[in-house]
């Protein structure tokens, strides 16, 4: 998150100079006009590049909390997937270095799949940034991008969706098991129209690599947060971590394990316009199974018997 919140600065910053103190401006040009020309390759498949997966620094970055990924049924390559993903945590650390890199063994764990890591589309509107973020194999979230994965780059593909979003971000907190999932239905209709499967999927730990300072209820800040959220659907959360050093406070996540459990695909009908009342059906169908996968490893992961996912 650092390093591309240093590229949208750097970038910004250096076309700013370069139009308004040097005679270098067409530069500028030729980035807005190769931007304009490559707009909806993140909508397309994106363009990803192993070697940047495969980068050892996401080895360090993999072992430093450490993340385990582990499966409970075989994938076949012949069909397509899309994996519900909670939570969102602050950051989604275990998200990105499970399916965003090559270093906690996805390739080995799903023999034959692809993953896409579907994200917000603004990280592809700054150049560079776009690159960066695409070499990883990420894509943007929208609609046409999941239709275009699904429809016409073959089989295989695993479409990685973190349903709780940033909305979910207020939740990121230690021992917290409350998902924002009753209004998210998207994710449900995309798969019915498609015909594919859901897989759910649950990281025990992605909430513990923060605290929040939580602000009075009702007051002056927590109004804001509120309406912030109300206008960008972003919670801005006031999260803390370590710093460099051990018992310092800093922006850095706690070095936590987190295991990450991907459960059973739930085989979908094929349906081109499903009803209000056919998605609200299969969400709840889909609830439930996200439900027993975290009550049958809960317990494994710290929780005691009498925890229960909470759905807002």
């Amino acid at each position: 998150s650092f390093s591309a919140l240093c590229k949208l600065i750097t970038v910004i910053a250096v076309n700013l100079y370069l139009v308004v103190f040097t005679p270098y401006w067409p530069i500028t040009v030729l980035i807005l006009t190769w931007l304009a020309f490559d707009w909806k390759t993140p909508e397309r498949g994106g363009r990803r590049f192993t070697c940047v997966r495969q980068w050892c620094l996401w080895k360090q970055y993999c072992d430093y909390f450490p993340l385990k990924l582990l499966k409970t049924h075989d994938l076949s390559p012949s069909l397509n997937y899309i994996v519900a993903c909670h939570p969102h945590g602050v950051m989604s650390h275990s998200w990105f270095g499970h399916f965003a890199t090559e270093m906690s063994g996805f390739s080995k764990t799903f023999p034959g799949m692809t993953p896409y890591i579907l994200t917000l589309g603004a990280f592809f509107w700054v150049p560079f940034l776009r690159e960066y973020v695409m070499s990883v194999g990420a894509c943007s979230v929208s609609q046409s991008s999941i239709d275009f994965l699904l429809t016409r780059r073959g089989t295989g593909n695993m479409l990685m969706v973190v349903v709780g979003g940033l909305a979910e971000c207020k939740y990121g907190l230690p021992g917290s098991t409350t998902l924002f999932l009753k209004s998210r239905t998207g994710f449900v209709r995309t798969a019915l129209r498609h015909g594919v499967a859901l897989i759910p999927a649950y990281s025990f730990g992605e909430t513990e690599l923060y605290n929040q300072y939580i602000f009075t209820p009702g007051g002056f800040i927590n109004r804001f947060q509120k309406w912030f959220q109300s206008m960008v659907h972003i919670y801005p959360c006031a999260f803390y971590g370590r710093g460099f050093t051990e018992n310092s406070l800093g922006f850095l996540p706690y070095a936590r394990p987190i295991t990450t459990i991907v459960g059973k695909p739930l085989p979908l009908p094929k349906i081109e316009n499903p009803s209000k009342k056919t998605v609200a059906k299969y969400h709840a169908i889909y609830v439930d199974a996200l439900r027993q996968l975290f009550d049958q490893y809960k317990t494994k992961f710290g929780f005691s018997e009498a925890q229960e996912l909470v759905v807002t």
